[in-house]
């Protein structure tokens, strides 16, 4: 099902729910789906819906046209309103502070539902950190990544700093961002900052199957697991043992835990309601 189109402002992002998948889809593809205000607000509600809903068990993020996401809108941010998220034009207008808990990449960060970044293009700026805060990254052969903050004087603001060094290593960490080369996908790859790269012409089959074996499991199983892996980042192996423990516990007496052991006795596919 395809969510009807609100008339009183633009969809500049798309949302789509079938098979257990929610896709949501960056829709500014004549300006390489550089990030608007709008489509932050936009893309922060579409995230939190879809987190929200129990027949969703995948969320699938990209970009319409031949960008992921080029960065911000710097033409508009430059001509933001003092205080505003990402204003850019000068002093006067920097907030004294600034609430970013409801901004994507924050949201994104606490979605206990998996999330694939389905990079069909470029991602760049903001649109890097956006893919690099989803659990899984499938990469088409054109796509790639510029961390490029340095060459513009500015620092990755929305989760970079956090994120890639725990996805490579301090060491290319460094590398990447001080440098802030454009990487081909291959390249990507091979650092650990995609987990898949697929020819162009099968990449959209290659997402849905990627999406399509995480909905088969039981979804509840699959929250508590992400849970616990985030909880992992800031847990002691002991903390973590035990928080489990207690993820566990409420798990054992679902409708989908009796469905696991009796499909696996009866040597079948298992139905996995979400109950």
């Amino acid at each position: 099902m395809t969510e009807a189109a609100d008339p009183s402002r633009s969809d500049e992002v798309l949302y789509e729910v079938a098979d257990h998948v929610a896709t949501i889809t960056l829709n500014a593809p004549g300006r390489m789906n550089t990030i608007s205000g709008l489509m932050l607000d936009q893309l922060t509600e579409r995230l939190l819906q879809a987190d929200r809903d129990r027949e969703v068990r995948c969320i699938v993020l990209t970009g319409a046209g031949k960008a992921f996401c080029a960065g911000l809108d710097m033409a508009a941010q430059m001509n933001a309103k003092p205080g505003s998220l990402g204003n850019m034009g000068g002093g006067e207008g920097i907030p004294g502070e600034l609430d970013l808990r409801a901004t994507p990449p924050t949201v994104l960060h606490n979605l206990d539902t998996p999330t694939i970044c389905a990079l069909n293009g470029g991602a760049a700026g903001y649109g890097l950190d956006i893919a690099l805060g989803c659990d899984i990254r499938v990469a088409a052969a054109s796509a790639k990544l510029n961390p490029g903050f340095a060459k513009r004087g500015i620092l990755p603001e929305s989760g970079g700093t956090w994120l890639l060094p725990r996805l490579v290593g301090y060491a290319k960490a460094a590398e990447i961002a001080f440098t802030g080369r454009t990487l081909t996908a291959d390249e990507s790859l091979e650092l650990g900052l995609v987990n898949k790269v697929v020819p162009n012409e099968f990449f959209v089959d290659s997402v849905r199957e990627m999406a399509a074996s995480i909905t088969e499991n039981a979804p509840l199983a699959v929250r508590a697991i992400k849970r616990m892996m985030r909880a992992a980042e800031t847990e002691t192996f002991d903390q973590n043992v035990h928080h489990v423990f207690l993820q566990l516990l409420p798990l054992m007496r679902t409708e989908d835990f009796r469905e696991g052991v009796a499909a696996y006795i009866e040597k079948r596919q298992p139905k996995f309601t979400g109950r």
